[in-house]
């Protein structure tokens, strides 16, 4: 079978290739950044935010109306979330996971997944720590058994 390079994704879908605004879109720069800020106080993750403004106000892409990406319109108006996106959703999972084995105890899968996703966790949260957007002294604690 022959690959071709034009399909991307499960559905084919492709960005914009322009990194100009698109003349259809009909919100202002100051309009784009409030619905961000709103969604942001709502509690809305950053990569939700992109898809509600797609799907809701027919917003493609942030930063070539803004001139500036989602993440950074929340950190230049102080709307910060606690934990970065990939971490906190990491460590969701792996709440998930080990209450699964809670339940489970016999589940020895899982819980090689469980050791795989918290190791992921710990080098994540150093890469976080040495950027600094992670204080040095935060620690995630695990409860990962001996199989």
């Amino acid at each position: 079978m022959v690959k071709t390079l034009t399909r991307t994704g499960k559905s084919h879908s492709r960005r914009p290739i322009s990194r100009r605004a698109p003349a259809w879109c009909k919100y202002s720069p100051e309009e784009v950044e409030a619905f961000v800020i709103k969604l942001a106080k709502e509690g809305t993750p950053p990569s939700k935010i992109g898809v509600v403004l797609r799907d809701q106000y027919g917003i493609p892409l942030v930063k070539p109306i803004v001139g500036k990406s989602i993440k950074q319109i929340m950190d230049d108006t102080g709307v910060k979330t606690n934990l970065p996106e990939d971490l906190n959703q990491l460590i969701v999972r792996t709440t998930a996971l080990q209450r699964h084995l809670a339940r489970n105890r016999s589940d020895s899968v899982n819980k090689r997944s469980l050791e795989l996703l918290v190791s992921r966790v710990y080098r994540l949260a150093n890469y976080y720590k040495e950027k600094g957007t992670l204080p040095k002294d935060w620690k995630f604690k695990a409860e990962v058994e001996a199989a």
